[in-house]
């Protein structure tokens, strides 16, 4: 274990540390090939610490690198609690049914239309919903043809394609969680942090230095009420602030399939939901990373899956060891490696 941290400690993500080149370009804009109307900055960004992480087993920490108490930036690993947070409404009865139209509870402009009607919240979760259209200042047509990951190729980025059926196309597409964001708020009537703070992050005894940042541009009124609603990730900056100490609790809980200390805090059978395969790609589930499918690393448990942002961060659930491992800032290319050397490790 102590050689797989070491290499964890060595492999630091080559963005830099200020998340700005020397030429003034933002990390994100550079990462993803991004150009054209839609690449303002429109959230906080801060600069960011360097390797960070934890191997919990059973519950107790067995290893930990770097500062592990650090509240950085961390992408999209703030789109599964998204997904956490869909739970919550799902078993508090605001959103009953998955397959279900999203303009029937959140009525108005942004869900309605002969396309975007059809539009579930299985779609926005699965990532396939195809929705279209502009929130907060951003268009989906910003992540048309986007890949992820190690070998991406984003040439095509931006380029506006034909639309097809919701749930039948999956694109990874920050405007569209976005847009799924913005509905979770209306559901609950209240800013998704204080949720999220509430119902989950209290009570698993996180500590007060996370905090969840919306747009410039993302403040709406609802019952009165002035709120910010929060994107799923840094892609414009904004987003989820967190240590890894307190990913680690978050992903302790999600281990555990929503109850810590013998309190349910997410509905029974909803992980199980959360990390089945979605039909338009196996590796994929309720904005969670699965190691399924054609894309599976066989040096991994099967049922092992993640929440992952860019930068390279990762909250690696893995039932068959009963472990949960951050990762924060490791390059791209060897978090696989570390996650193959905690395993033989362990």
């Amino acid at each position: 274990m102590a050689r797989a941290t070491a290499l964890a400690e060595a492999s630091d993500s080559p963005w830099p540390r200020s998340m700005y080149y020397e030429d003034g370009s933002y990390v994100g804009n550079v990462e993803w090939n991004e150009t054209g109307p839609w690449t303002e900055i429109v959230g906080p960004v801060e600069p960011r610490g360097g390797p960070a992480g934890l191997v919990l087993r059973g519950g107790h920490e067995i290893a930990r690198w770097g500062d592990v108490d650090r509240a950085d930036m961390t992408f999209s690993i703030a789109k599964s609690y998204l997904s956490t947070l869909a739970g919550l409404a799902h078993g508090d009865g605001l959103l009953p049914n998955l397959d279900e139209p999203v303009r029937v509870r959140v009525p108005g402009p942004v869900f309605e239309g002969p396309h975007n009607g059809q539009v579930t919240w299985r779609h926005f979760l699965n990532m396939n919903s195809e929705w279209r259209g502009e929130i907060f200042g951003k268009s989906d047509q910003v992540d048309h043809y986007r890949q992820i990951g190690v070998g991406a190729d984003n040439s095509r980025k931006g380029q506006e394609r034909p639309m097809q059926t919701p749930g039948s196309h999956y694109e990874y597409n920050d405007v569209r969680v976005n847009a799924l964001s913005f509905a979770l708020m209306s559901l609950f009537r209240r800013p998704l942090p204080e949720v999220l703070r509430d119902r989950i992050m209290d009570p698993i005894g996180a500590s007060r230095d996370w905090r969840w940042e919306g747009y410039e541009s993302s403040w709406v009124e609802i019952d009165g009420r002035r709120m910010q609603s929060v994107p799923g990730g840094g892609h414009w900056g904004g987003g989820l602030f967190i240590s890894a100490a307190d990913h680690a609790r978050f992903g302790q809980l999600i281990l555990r399939d929503g109850v810590h200390e013998g309190r349910r805090l997410l509905p029974q059978g909803w992980m199980a939901q959360a990390v089945t395969p979605s039909p338009t790609l196996a590796n994929y589930g309720f904005l969670w990373w699965l190691n399924r499918g054609p894309e599976a690393n066989p040096a991994l448990p099967a049922r092992s899956f993640a929440a992952q942002g860019a930068g390279t961060h990762q909250i690696w659930i893995d039932p068959d060891h009963d472990v949960v491992v951050v990762l924060r800032w490791v390059a791209g290319d060897r978090a696989q490696e570390v996650l193959e050397a905690i395993v033989r490790a362990l």
